[in-house]
């Protein structure tokens, strides 16, 4: 028999004792030992997810909403081949978590008895805000990860959403997004962790290392270019130039290889300058795996595989689109088997596609699976969630998870109290409280007594609950308009809805201006309501054609402002918008970017001032709708200038944020005036808390290439610290910057420090710089590749105490 007749034979004898079963044999001879035993039926299997809904019986079966895409699926027929994933067990319909994690083990033991290797199928599930499950915490959304500006925070919120993933059966999470926003149109503006590579990066390898160190695979999403889409629309085009790709773009994706240990990554739909990503071997072999070294799984984000034939044209037949991704570098199809199956099958039988091909990809996928245990001969289906309860009985097994534990509800308070951001306050912030408080408080807006006024596009009641009405949300999310009326228990709050999100209604104005005319204060709760494709104003094809607020909620706005009474704003949004007369006469302005189910409680904190609030924005406030796409990492000719009537400038800059104490930025000292394009040099300012409260500083670090070989943004973040101080303290933050953290990509397309001069500045926002040192950089040109520095080494030291002085 030839090689080609081996891998299409079908021996029907099970190998339950074969040698790649033994956990002590190195794991690549076990895998070889798989491929070399298989037929091409189950090679191929492996390469593919079958999207698979748990129900209230404790089964599990196809699941019933099938996308067009989709063939028919019969799992009789596939499963004695073998599946590679299943797809959403958790995350298709609102199940009680017990019963889903019963029906993944029901599923998993009809996999592992079809197939004669009595392999299981890794299972994946949505994690982006949350374990996308019924029941589960809703945590705040990417937007607010960076407004944090608190790696350490969302590692422990990753770690924790990864236990409860693990806890019933499931191995891999798709996050997160490492998008970096480029035009704040774009509807998944929510998903990502902001404007800034550098903010996005380390916010977001945190993430990574969060959810791996609980043992499931974190998917790095999308590679690459997707939030670079021409005019902010979904699944647009994407013309970018190699410089934007490589020192932008790419920058996030290259740290959680490198520092998070992500094991998978998913490809973007999009395609970069005519190259779709799903079939782009420079981007999936060359760069992420020769280059970079990642040793994972490549997936593809769903149906993008079928899109190369039906959306990119670059792909005739089904197997012309099959083979395209294998030799670019995608190892597994999802949500559901379609090129991957028989059109792939077919080619391969016939010689057009090389089985090569398909082993490489399969040993990857084995290699990972491997890895989880799925290959071992003591593997169990039954999660540790479900060990030693009676699954005799689906009733029985109901209620026996909880997935929103209070220690989840605790960090996800700590996230939302720490991601809400004080833009701006004349004085208004914080309301008094006892006697003092507020007599009548006016809580007016579309997103004031709306529990999913706090959820993104992807947390789970949103993404599902809503498809499914009458069924409850699963999880208590208090309302802003509760959590005021909790928060200030002696004062009269009052609500009106004024208008709706984005109906445009404005008959209700009139009675929200009377109700604000007669109130000692007014919080205005506006912003988004997340969806998906046009279901809502942000999130997964809900782009936006200007970043006016939507509807009619500028004029309840401007009715509101018109009454006189001091108005606070509370903005509950997937992406910033300009805010009109409200950017310079509004009392106060909250962004809270979907906050989560903790969100009301900690909005409510910072009106009463019980939260110093220390969030900071991760994407500018436009001055007006229509200036998009900016960003503040911009080059000289994207700035205000006299030869163009629009003016970018932002309203509130990146980095940007207020609190209730002061801090006084004392002493600096940079240690060299020169050094070589190989060397560093360290920077400290000494920052103290000079008010009459603890409160946070987010000290920033950002550079400043004066004059480069080629246009550089005017100012770069590349560092930060987050710095807690008690009244009266002081610390001293030392960034300690290679010369790496200058380099750029050149006209040649190499990664280079040039010599010449560099401004290092450490200040609160990238417009509010405050003290400032120039350095030279002295010798030859130096090639940097992906090995050089990526981060400044940070130290925080407290200063001592200053004693009064006595006289």
């Amino acid at each position: 028999m030839t090689q080609l007749d081996d891998a299409t034979a079908t021996p029907a004898a099970p190998m339950t004792d074969a040698a790649w079963r033994d956990s002590a044999r190195p794991l690549d001879e076990r895998v070889e030992a798989l491929v070399a035993a298989m037929t091409l039926d189950e090679k191929l299997a492996q390469l593919y997810g079958v999207w698979v809904g748990a129900s209230d019986d404790g089964h599990a079966d196809v699941a019933p909403h099938q996308h067009d895409l989709n063939d028919d699926v019969d799992l009789d027929d596939i499963l004695p081949a073998g599946l590679g994933q299943v797809t959403r067990p958790f995350g298709t319909a609102p199940v009680d978590p017990a019963v889903g994690a019963l029906s993944l083990v029901r599923m998993q033991e009809r996999i592992v008895e079809a197939n004669r290797f009595g392999i299981p199928a890794v299972a994946h599930d949505e994690c982006l805000a949350g374990f996308a499950a019924w029941g589960a915490t809703a945590y705040p959304v990417p937007l607010s990860w960076g407004a944090t500006f608190d790696p350490p925070l969302v590692e422990r919120m990753a770690r924790r959403i990864g236990e409860d993933m693990r806890s019933v059966g499931v191995h891999q999470g798709l996050a997160p997004v490492l998008d970096v926003v480029r035009d704040a149109r774009w509807g998944r503006v929510e998903e990502t962790i902001g404007e800034d590579p550098y903010l996005v990066a380390s916010v977001g390898t945190a993430y990574v290392r969060g959810l791996e160190s609980s043992g499931i695979v974190s998917t790095l999403k999308h590679f690459v270019g997707y939030s670079a889409s021409k005019a902010g629309r979904n699944l647009a085009p994407v013309s970018v130039g190699e410089r934007e790709l490589a020192d932008v773009l790419l920058p996030p994706f290259e740290m959680a290889v490198r520092e998070g240990g992500a094991r998978s990554v998913m490809n973007s739909y999009s395609d970069l300058d005519g190259v779709p990503s799903a079939a782009d071997r420079w981007l999936l072999t060359e760069l992420l795996r020769e280059t970079w070294g990642f040793d994972g799984t490549v997936v593809a984000d769903y149906f993008a595989v079928a899109f190369l034939k039906l959306l990119h044209g670059v792909a005739d037949t089904w197997a012309d689109a099959a083979g395209a991704a294998l030799e670019a570098g995608i190892d597994v199809e999802l949500p559901t088997v379609k090129a991957f199956g028989e059109p792939l099958r077919a080619a391969v039988a016939s010689g057009a596609i090389d089985v090569a091909l398909v082993d490489t990809a399969l040993r990857r996928v084995l290699r990972q699976k491997g890895e989880l245990g799925l290959l071992d001969a003591d593997w169990s289906p039954i999660p540790p969630a479900l060990e030693g309860v009676d699954l005799a009985d689906a009733a029985a097994v109901r209620g026996t998870i909880d997935l929103d534990s209070p220690a989840n509800r605790d960090v996800a308070r700590q996230l939302a109290e720490r991601a809400v951001v004080l833009v701006r306050n004349d004085g208004t912030l914080p309301l008094a409280s006892g006697d003092a408080a507020p007599s009548v408080v006016a809580v007016i807006g579309p997103n004031a007594d709306d529990p999913y006024a706090m959820l993104g596009c992807y947390s789970f009641p949103t993404h599902v609950v809503t498809q499914h009405p009458g069924v409850e949300m699963g999880i208590r999310i208090p309302t802003l308009l509760e959590a005021i009326r909790a928060e200030f228990p002696g004062s009269d709050i009052r609500h009106a809805l004024g208008t709706t999100v984005d109906g445009g209604e404005t008959d209700g104005i009139a009675d929200a201006a009377a109700l604000a005319a007669s109130a000692d204060v007014v919080v205005l709760a506006l912003g988004d309501r997340a969806g998906l494709f046009g279901r809502g104003t942000s999130g997964e094809g809900c782009d936006a054609e200007s970043l006016d607020l939507p509807g009619a909620q500028q004029q309840l706005v401007d009715a509101v402002l018109d009454t006189g009474t001091p108005t606070v704003l509370a903005l509950l949004a997937g992406r910033p918008y300009a805010l009109g007369r409200a950017t310079t006469e509004a009392a106060g302005i909250l962004q809270a970017f979907f906050a989560g189910e903790e969100g009301a409680p900690a909005i409510a904190g910072v009106l009463s001032g019980r939260v110093n609030p220390s969030g900071r924005l991760p994407v500018s406030i436009p001055s007006t709708p229509g200036s998009q796409p900016t960003t503040y990492l911009a080059a000289p000719l994207a700035r205000a200038n006299d030869v163009s009537n629009v003016d970018p400038t932002a309203a509130y800059a990146f980095g940007h944020g207020l609190g209730y104490t002061s801090f006084d930025w004392e002493s600096f000292e940079c240690d060299d005036d020169a050094i070589t394009t190989d060397g560093a040099t360290s920077v400290r300012v000494r920052v103290r808390n000079s008010g009459d409260r603890p409160g946070s500083e987010i000290v920033q670090l950002y550079l400043h290439d004066p004059v480069a070989s080629v246009v550089r943004p005017v100012q770069r973040l590349i560092g930060f610290a987050r710095v807690e101080l008690d009244a009266g303290e002081a610390a001293d933050v030392w960034f300690t910057v290679a010369a790496d953290l200058a380099s750029f990509t050149s006209r040649s397309g190499e990664r280079v420090v040039e010599p010449g001069e560099l401004v290092l500045s450490v200040g609160r926002s990238s417009s509010d710089l405050v003290h400032a040192c120039t350095v030279r950089l002295d010798g030859p040109v130096r090639v940097v590749d992906h090995t050089r520095r990526l981060h400044p080494i940070v130290d925080v030291e407290r200063a001592p105490m200053e004693t009064p002085t006595t006289g």
